[in-house]
C-alpha cells in the first residue's frame, strides 16, 4: 500500500454517478443540478464512470459501453462539453466534494484513435487482427502495456491531462491487468502535480487472478496492489456476499473472510465497501422484504471501509441501468422501500463517531443475523450493530446494552427481537 496513506479514507463516503444515467437531460449539465442532492447524503467524494467518446466498431447495444473508449482527451457529446464537465468539477468543489474519474487503461474500443495511429499497442492474433484477452468483452481491443515505455509515456500524458482540469483521483478499471511498475511511475509522477491525489484500484477476484497467470499474463493480487493503491475494491471476497444472497454459501464463510482481511492485508489498509454497482444487481433485487433491504444498507455503514453508493441505490429500486443503452435512473420513485433518510443518518452517525478504525470483531450470532462491533481500546466506547440479513425476523439472546442510533430507543432486554437493524452505542 502507499504508505501515505491515511485511515481517515475509511470514513469517507463515495457515490458513483453514471453520467447519462443520472438526470433527463443524460448530460453533466444536467448531473449539475443534483449536485446538492448527492452532497445531502453525506457524499465525500463522487466517483464518474467514463464519460469519453464511445466505440461505434463493435458496439454492443445502441450507445455502447462506457469501457469501450475511442478517445481518452475528450467528453462524449452525449455527456456534453469539456467545458460543462469543468463546470460540474467546479460545482463538486464548491459543496466540498472531491471527484475522481474512471480511468481504462486496459483496453479500447476496435476504432480508438491509436488502432489507427499506433496499431502496434495491441494484442493482435495470427491474422494481425485486434484482441482482448477476455472472450466476452468483444466490443474492446487489449492494450500491449508491458514493457511498452512508448505507450506508457502516453497513457501518462492522459493522466497528466485530466489533473491539469482539476480531477481530484483516478478508480483504474482492472488494474491488476496492468503492470504494477506503471502505476507507480504514475504515482511519482504525477504527486508533483497534485500530491493529494486519490489513487482507488478496482481489484479483481482471486479466480480470475489465478485464471489470468495460467493464461501467461501479469495480474497482480490485492495484496501487491495496495503497495501502490489508496483503496482497493472488494471483489477478493465479494463472490463469497453474493453466494450467500443467493443460498450457496453460509453467512459464515463470507463472515470469515471479512475477518481475514484484518490479518493478511497492511494495517492501514481501505476497501470499497459497496452492495452494488454498474456491473452488479441492485440489491433491491435480492432482498425479499423491505427490513431485509434496510439490514443490509444499514449493514454497510459498519463495515470496516469507505461506504460506495451506486447512483440510485438510496430509493430502494431494483432495476438495474442498462450499461449499453440510455436508461435513466427513475428519481420520481415513491416506493416504500426509499432508503435515502436511512444513509443519511447512518452517514452522520459513522462520520461523528469515528469508530470505524477502533478494534474490529464480526459474528455470526443467529440465523443470518451479523453482529459487527468495533470497542476502543480503552473501553470506554462501543458500537455494536446488528443486522437481521434474512427475510423472517429473529430473536437472539443478548448481553448488548446501550442507545439505538436508528429509532433513540434504550435497549436493555436480555432477548432482543430483530426486524429492523440495530445500532448501539455504549460509553462505559
Amino acid at each position: 500500500m502507499a504508505k501515505e496513506t491515511s485511515v481517515n479514507l475509511r470514513n469517507w463516503q463515495f457515490y458513483q454517478i453514471f453520467i447519462r444515467q443520472f438526470s433527463p437531460t443524460h448530460d453533466f449539465k444536467g448531473a449539475i443540478e443534483k449536485l446538492p442532492y448527492v452532497k445531502s447524503l453525506g457524499t465525500d467524494c463522487i466517483q464518474l464512470v467514463p464519460f469519453h467518446p464511445i466505440g461505434i466498431f463493435r458496439r454492443k447495444g445502441t450507445v455502447g459501453s462506457p469501457y469501450s473508449i475511442r478517445d481518452y482527451y475528450e467528453v462524449d457529446p452525449l455527456n456534453g462539453t469539456m467545458d460543462d464537465f469543468k463546470a460540474f468539477l467546479a460545482k463538486a468543489h464548491d459543496l466540498g466534494m472531491k471527484v475522481i474519474m474512471d480511468i481504462v487503461f486496459n483496453h479500447t474500443a476496435h476504432d480508438a484513435t491509436y488502432t489507427k495511429t499506433h496499431p502496434e499497442w495491441y494484442y493482435q492474433d495470427e491474422m494481425g487482427n485486434f484482441k482482448n484477452r477476455v472472450g466476452d468483452w468483444w466490443d474492446i481491443a487489449d492494450l500491449k502495456i508491458e514493457g511498452n515505455i512508448a505507450l506508457q509515456d502516453e497513457l501518462l500524458n492522459v493522466l497528466t491531462f485530466w489533473v491539469k482540469q482539476g480531477i481530484d483521483g483516478f478508480r483504474c478499471d482492472v488494474a491488476p491487468l496492468i503492470p504494477l511498475e506503471f502505476w507507480a511511475r504514475a504515482r511519482k509522477t504525477l504527486s508533483t502535480l497534485n500530491p493529494n491525489l486519490l489513487w482507488v484500484a478496482e481489484s479483481v477476484h482471486r479466480g480470475f487472478v489465478k485464471y489470468l497467470r495460467d493464461l501467461g499474463y501479469e495480474a497482480s493480487s490485492d495484496g501487491e496492489i495496495y503497495q501502490v493503491f489508496d483503496i482497493c475494491y472488494d471483489y477478493d471476497i465479494f463472490d463469497h456476499f453474493e453466494n450467500y444472497l443467493s443460498g450457496k454459501e453460509p453467512l459464515q464463510a463470507w463472515v470469515d473472510n471479512l475477518m481475514d482481511q484484518e490479518m493478511i492485508y497492511p494495517k492501514n489498509y481501505v476497501k470499497y465497501r459497496y452492495l452494488e454497482n454498474h456491473d452488479f444487481k441492485r440489491i433491491a433485487s435480492y432482498a425479499k422484504t423491505k427490513s431485509q433491504l434496510r439490514n443490509l444498507n444499514a449493514m454497510l455503514f459498519l463495515l470496516r471501509g469507505s461506504v460506495f453508493l451506486f447512483n440510485g441505490q438510496e430509493l430502494g429500486i431494483s432495476h438495474h441501468p442498462n450499461l449499453f443503452e440510455i436508461d435513466e435512473v427513475d428519481w420520481n420513485t415513491k416506493d416504500e422501500a426509499n432508503i435515502t433518510q436511512l444513509i443519511k443518518t447512518l452517514s452522520q452517525f459513522k462520520k461523528e463517531t469515528g469508530y470505524i478504525n477502533d478494534p474490529l470483531e464480526i459474528k455470526v450470532v443467529g440465523k443470518n443475523v451479523l453482529k459487527i462491533e468495533y470497542k476502543q481500546l480503552n473501553g470506554k466506547r462501543k458500537v455494536t450493530g446488528l443486522f437481521n440479513l434474512g427475510e423472517t425476523t429473529q430473536a437472539i439472546e443478548t448481553e448488548l446494552k446501550g442507545k439505538n442510533v436508528l429509532t433513540g430507543k434504550e435497549v436493555t432486554d436480555t432477548v432482543i427481537t430483530i426486524d429492523e437493524p440495530i445500532i448501539l452505542i455504549d460509553y462505559e
